[in-house]
């Protein structure tokens, strides 16, 4: 192939499907062109983590970078910064969905402030990105897949839509496709219906694999055993907890907000 990079009007758009799917920002940028919805799914964590927040009324600032950069925006915005998993210990807030869950707590630091700067070079970057190209950009994982759907499809009103897997980083900051992502994905394209792409396709049969065993599936894969060895595998259930959620986050301005 020898290409750097898709563009628009080539293949990799998938424009002669209505329901398309591709994997990262590359991959997410190529197949939005001319879609009314596109859907970002980041099962463990950012978007997991997005509907824990976002069902209880928080608003969420995605923001590219875990540096001093976000400290100061999430100082301009008066919002709780999460910061990661070891940093964050016992009390703190960070991309773990069950540190959110404990901050919504009376008395603690989201229940006081109600907003929440989520840092992440998958989901969130992939998210900012998008918006600043003028899609509107709704968050997906595993809990809220169906509801995400239901709404995509009332609100598309006919025009493509595309769902992207974020995948996790390889060292030096190569695109890793995490097979949690494929399913959630999955997930996502299998309520929506549509004339899928061949790419769409090969999600929804993933997740039609996997649906049966999700708690087992999500522990086993290379991404959940990562967490299980660093000491968070606990998050894994909640990850699992499919069609819990009826919360639809929309990137709306800078920060996610329920539909």
């Amino acid at each position: 192939m020898g290409r750097s990079g898709p563009t628009a009007g080539e293949p990799y758009a998938q424009t002669s499907a209505s329901v398309r799917f591709d994997w990262g920002l590359q991959g997410a940028i190529a197949i939005s062109e001319g879609a009314d919805v596109v859907v970002v799914v980041d099962v463990l964590s950012f978007t997991t983590a997005l509907s824990v927040a976002v069902e209880a009324g928080i608003e969420v600032y995605p923001y590219r970078f875990r540096d001093a950069s976000a400290a100061s925006f999430a100082a301009s915005k008066q919002a709780v910064l999460a910061v990661g998993r070891s940093e964050a210990g016992s009390a703190g807030v960070s991309l773990s969905p069950l540190s959110i869950r404990s901050a919504l707590q009376p008395g603690g630091a989201l229940a006081q402030r109600g907003r929440l700067v989520l840092p992440s070079p998958n989901g969130s970057a992939i998210s900012r990105a998008l918006s600043e190209r003028g899609a509107t950009v709704v968050g997906a994982c595993l809990r809220n897949a169906p509801a995400v759907a239901l709404w995509v499809q009332r609100h598309a009103a006919g025009s493509p839509i595309a769902v992207v897997a974020a995948g996790e980083r390889w060292p030096g900051d190569v695109l890793r496709p995490a097979v949690e992502d494929l399913w959630g994905a999955g997930a996502v394209l299998n309520a929506l219906g549509g004339l899928p792409s061949p790419e769409a396709q090969a999600a929804i049969a993933a997740y039609r694999t996997a649906q049966r065993t999700l708690p087992g599936s999500l522990a086993a894969c290379a991404s959940g055993r990562e967490l299980i060895a660093d000491g968070h595998g606990d998050e894994i259930a909640l990850a699992a907890e499919f069609g819990t959620s009826v919360a639809v986050p929309v990137l709306q301005g800078e920060c996610y907000r329920a539909a």
